[in-house]
C-alpha cells in the first residue's frame, strides 16, 4: 500500500522540484541575456579583466600582456594617491631587502670608472674581507663573464655578484699588475640604517639615521649605550634626507626619549578605525637637550619622530620643512610576483595634526613640490613658507603650530645656494671628487696608516699643496669649469668634501659625517642651541 503511494506521490514531488527551478534560474543573473539559463552563475569578472583577456586571446599581433598589465595597473593607481604604487617582480627584492636590513652576497663596495669595477670599501667582518679582497682591487671576471672593458653596468655586476648565502663566486682580481683568482663564499650583508654615532662635543652625542629599516632600533640603541658610556648628556638626531620606513622603527625610538604613556600618533581611515600608538615603558633618553636636524627630504617615519617630539616639547626641530608625508602603506603581495603597496590610513601626531601636503592637483605637481618651495623662496626664507592648513594647533606648552604640508622647524637654518656653482655643479654630477679620491687613496696607501680612528683623521689630517695640485689636473681632464678662478665659497666646498670623501674611503659613512659634519651650518647651529639649554 505504501509502495502505490509512493509512486502517486514522486511524479507531484518531481514536478514541484521542476518548477522551482524554472523559477529559480528566471532569477538567476544572466536569465534574460539570450544565453542558456543556469542555477549557479559564475562570478562576473571586471571589465578591465575582460578587456585583457580579449586583448590576449583576440588582438591582431602578439602583446606583452605582462607590460600592459603593469601599465594598467599603474594607470589606475595614478588616481589615487603619490604614494600608493605597484611593485613588479623585477623590483620587489631589492625593495624588501631596503626595509629589512640586509641582503645576501660578498660585502663590498664598488664604482665603476674606465669601464672597469674598482672595489672602493670591504665590510668588515663580511666574506669579502675574509676571502682576501682590498680597497683598490679591479675585479676583472665574476665566474665565466668578463666584466671589465665591455660596457658594465652597476646593475649587472649587482646580479652576478649577489646570491644565496653560502654559495661561492668565483672572482678574477686586477691587484698592483697581477691577475689573482679569489672565490668569495657569499653569506648575509647587513645593511646599517645608522650611518654615524659619535661625540660630537665633550657632552654631546650625534646619531645619523639615513632610513627607519627592520635592524634601525637595534642599531639605535647600541648607539645611544655607547655615546651614553661616552658621558653624553645632549644629543642631536639627524634625519635630513631621511625618506621614512617602517612607522614601528619610529616609535620605539620615540619610547625611548618621551615619559610613559605619551601619545606617539595615531592612524585612522575608512575602513581602518583610529589606532593610537603610545609610549610603553622607561626611557634611555627621556630628559637631557634634545635637537632633531630635519630638510625637505625628511619624510614619513622621520616626520612622526619630530612631530612627536615638536607637539611634547621635548626637543628643537632644527633646519628646514620637511616634506610631509602622513599617509600610512601597507604592502600585499600579488600572484605574479609583485606587490600592491597601498595606502590605507592616515596618521595623525600628538596636536591631532595631519601632516601631509595636498595631492589634489595630481602626481606631477605633488612631485615638483620641493623644486616649487626652492622657486618661491622658502629654502632660503623661512617667512616664504606657505601653510595649507591654516588651522592652528598647540604643542603641550600651548606654542602654535601647523599642519598640512610637513613639520616646520623651530629654528630655520636656509639652504645654501651657493652650491649650485657651475664648478660645483659639475664636480659633483661628474662624480669627479670621489673618483681622484679613490685613485689618490690607493696609490697612497700607506700615507694613511698613521692615523687610529676618523677622530684623529678629522684632527689631524690636511690637505697637501700637493694633493690640491693633483687634484686640479685630475679635475681638469674632467672639463670642470671655473678651475682657475675659483670663488672663496667653492674652494672652501671643495677642500672640505675632499678631507671627508678621503675620510670615508677610510672610515665609511662614520668618517664622512665626523669630518662633514665640522662645516656644516645646520650642525653648528645644533651645537648653538643645546648650548644655551
Amino acid at each position: 500500500m505504501s509502495n502505490r503511494k509512493l509512486n502517486v506521490f514522486l511524479p507531484f514531488l518531481f514536478a514541484v522540484v521542476l518548477a522551482l527551478g524554472m523559477f529559480l534560474g528566471h532569477k538567476m543573473p544572466g536569465s534574460n541575456t539570450g544565453g542558456a539559463t543556469v542555477f549557479f552563475a559564475k562570478p562576473a569578472k571586471g571589465p578591465l579583466q575582460e578587456v585583457m583577456d580579449l586583448v590576449k586571446s583576440k588582438y591582431v599581433d602578439t602583446m606583452d600582456t605582462e607590460k600592459l598589465q603593469q601599465e594598467a595597473i599603474e594607470g589606475l593607481l595614478s588616481h589615487l594617491d603619490p604614494h600608493s604604487v605597484y611593485i613588479p617582480p623585477s623590483q620587489l627584492q631589492a625593495v624588501n631587502q631596503d626595509l629589512e636590513g640586509n641582503f645576501e652576497g660578498i660585502g663590498v663596495e664598488f664604482n665603476i670608472t674606465a669601464d672597469t669595477v674598482n672595489v672602493i670599501a670591504v665590510l668588515s667582518g663580511g666574506p669579502s674581507e675574509k676571502a682576501g679582497l682590498q680597497s683598490g682591487d679591479k675585479i676583472i671576471k665574476v665566474n665565466d663573464s668578463l666584466v671589465a672593458g665591455n660596457g658594465i653596468t652597476s646593475e649587472k655586476i649587482r646580479k652576478l655578484l649577489l646570491g644565496p648565502a653560502g654559495s661561492v663566486v668565483n672572482t678574477t682580481l686586477l691587484r698592483q699588475q697581477k691577475l689573482i683568482h679569489v672565490p668569495i663564499k657569499r653569506g648575509v650583508i647587513p645593511l646599517y640604517s645608522v650611518d654615524a654615532s659619535y661625540m660630537i662635543t665633550p657632552g654631546t652625542g650625534y646619531i645619523k639615521i639615513s632610513k627607519f629599516s627592520a635592524t634601525t632600533f637595534d642599531e639605535f640603541l647600541k648607539a645611544m649605550r655607547s655615546l651614553e658610556r661616552q658621558g653624553m648628556k645632549k644629543l642631536i638626531i639627524d634625519v635630513r634626507q631621511n625618506p621614512g620606513g617602517f612607522m614601528d622603527a619610529a616609535t620605539r625610538i620615540l619610547d625611548e626619549l618621551l615619559t610613559d604613556q605619551r601619545l606617539i600618533l595615531y592612524t585612522k581611515g575608512k575602513a581602518y578605525p583610529r589606532t593610537d600608538y603610545k609610549t610603553k615603558r622607561p626611557g634611555m633618553f627621556e630628559s637631557g637637550p634634545l635637537a632633531i636636524l630635519t630638510d625637505e627630504g625628511s619624510a614619513s617615519a622621520s616626520e612622526i619622530l619630530a612631530g612627536a617630539i615638536q607637539d611634547w616639547d621635548r626637543g628643537t626641530i632644527i633646519g628646514r620643512r620637511t616634506f610631509g608625508k602622513g599617509l600610512v602603506q601597507e604592502q600585499y603581495d600579488l600572484d605574479n610576483g609583485g606587490a600592491l603597496r597601498l595606502t590605507v590610513a592616515r596618521y595623525f601626531i600628538p596636536s591631532g595634526r595631519s601632516i601631509q601636503k595636498p595631492y589634489s592637483k595630481g602626481n606631477d605637481a605633488y612631485d615638483e613640490d620641493i623644486m616649487e618651495r626652492f622657486n618661491h623662496g622658502e629654502l632660503v626664507n623661512k617667512d616664504s613658507i606657505r601653510i595649507t592648513d591654516t588651522l592652528p594647533y598647540t604643542t603641550a606648552s600651548g606654542r602654535r603650530v601647523y599642519g598640512g604640508g610637513g613639520i616646520t622647524p623651530d629654528v630655520f637654518v636656509p639652504f645654501d645656494t651657493a652650491r649650485f656653482s657651475k664648478t660645483l655643479t659639475a664636480l659633483y654630477t661628474r662624480n669627479t671628487i670621489s673618483n681622484f679620491v679613490y685613485q689618490y687613496y690607493t696609490s697612497h696607501k700607506e700615507d694613511f696608516k698613521r692615523y687610529k680612528d676618523a677622530g684623529d683623521f678629522v684632527q689631524s689630517f690636511q690637505l697637501s699643496p700637493a694633493l690640491l695640485n693633483d687634484f686640479r689636473e685630475f679635475a681638469k681632464k674632467d672639463s670642470i669649469p671655473g678651475l682657475d678662478k675659483l670663488s672663496g665659497h667653492d674652494d672652501t666646498e671643495i677642500r672640505t668634501r675632499l678631507k671627508a670623501m678621503m675620510a670615508r674611503q677610510l672610515y665609511n659613512k662614520e668618517g664622512f659625517y665626523e669630518t662633514i659634519n665640522t662645516t656644516d651650518p645646520v650642525v653648528k647651529k645644533a651645537l648653538e642651541t643645546l648650548d644655551k639649554q
